[in-house]
């Protein structure tokens, strides 16, 4: 958003003024409403959207107090059979970010594309890091595992599109389901001969061997896999509590500040984005990147990354709790819908 010289001195005079002003009536380090919902890709081994924002009339996402509109984001995750890879490990995760035209009226088209080629560049080097990678995906030892393939739509952007990205992408990874599979080997039906007729497969007991070609779990080697569960049902992916949340420090002089809009984003230069995760706890930073073309000092880099953690932490916890409600909300739905579908009978 391209903004003139007067009201980027408002508003950097109104950041750094005591107390901060800011157009939302926010302090600093307060977030806009975040509202999160999984399952919404029918399709999709695992789905979610974020809008950072408060909803509107028309339904669509608006900032506190009415001013414009907020940032949404769709993700969904499709798991598609693939080969083990060069190392055998097997499992990987793709990232794809689209954005909608819509989200980027004055973007010209290639300008566009080079958004969304960042996009995608800073998201799979996160999410697909080897650390990261899940053990459950390897279908077939050596040979076959599930590829999950994240992909991320942004349908709406008033600012703070990476911390709304990492959210909407940890969602529909735990929300993500890996179908069940069993192990199958193919052998050539056996068939046994006696010593005086060795030319002709005859049977021991005079009957030819009733057996199938498929032999299933419990062999030295499978070749093949079968489902046991349908798509959409499985089992939750592993690790998912170390998938990382982004905080996107805004920095203006010696202040910074949290969930920029649009406007305050056009009026600093430099940004960094710090994903942090915590397993069990521990707090573990996964990467952090510096955007913009003012000059950091090591001093200032490491400060900003220690006041980084507590911000993620309060946006992890806050994420896990939501999708422990939602995990509740869509099993609790899942019920009601079989109760209804079945028919009640008394003996």
């Amino acid at each position: 958003m391209a903004l003139s010289k007067a009201e980027k001195s408002y508003i950097q005079t109104s950041l750094l003024s005591d107390p901060p002003l800011r157009l939302d009536g926010r302090s600093l380090q307060d977030y806009r409403l975040i509202a999160l919902e999984t399952g919404v890709v029918p399709l999709a081994n695992g789905s979610a959207k974020v809008c950072i924002g408060r909803p509107g009339r028309s339904g669509y996402v608006q900032e506190a107090g009415g001013v414009g509109g907020g940032t949404e984001v769709v993700v969904g995750v499709k798991l598609e059979v693939a080969g083990a890879g060069e190392e055998g490990g097997g499992g990987t995760v793709t990232c794809t970010v689209s954005c909608s035209p819509a989200a980027y009226p004055s973007l010209s088209s290639n300008t566009l594309d080079d958004l969304q080629s960042d996009l995608t560049i800073l998201m799979e080097s996160v999410l697909s890091h080897p650390s990261l990678r899940p053990s459950n995906l390897v279908i077939v030892p050596g040979k076959k595992a599930w590829a999950a393939k994240l992909d991320a739509v942004v349908f709406a952007d008033r600012g703070n599109i990476v911390d709304c990205l990492m959210l909407a992408s940890r969602a529909a990874l735990w929300d993500t389901k890996v179908p069940r599979t069993k192990g199958v080997e193919y052998r050539a039906p056996r068939r046994h001969t006696t010593q005086g007729d060795a030319g002709m497969d005859v049977d021991f007991d005079g009957q030819a061997e009733e057996r199938s070609g498929f032999e299933r779990e419990g062999l030295s080697r499978a070749t093949d896999f079968e489902l046991t569960d349908y798509w959409n049902e499985g089992e939750i992916l592993s690790g998912r509590e170390s998938w990382p949340v982004c905080v996107t420090l805004n920095v203006l002089s010696n202040v910074h500040f949290l969930d920029a809009t649009l406007q305050e984003e056009a009026s600093v230069s430099l940004r960094m984005y710090v994903m942090y995760a915590f397993p069990r706890g521990k707090p573990i930073l996964q990467t952090f990147r510096l955007v913009g073309s003012e000059v950091s000092t090591m001093d200032q880099i490491r400060d900003l990354i220690k006041h980084a953690e507590p911000y993620a932490r309060n946006a992890w916890t806050g994420l896990e709790a939501k999708l422990k409600d939602e995990e509740a909300r869509r099993g609790v739905k899942a019920r009601e819908k079989f109760l209804r579908g079945c028919t009640v009978f008394t003996i």
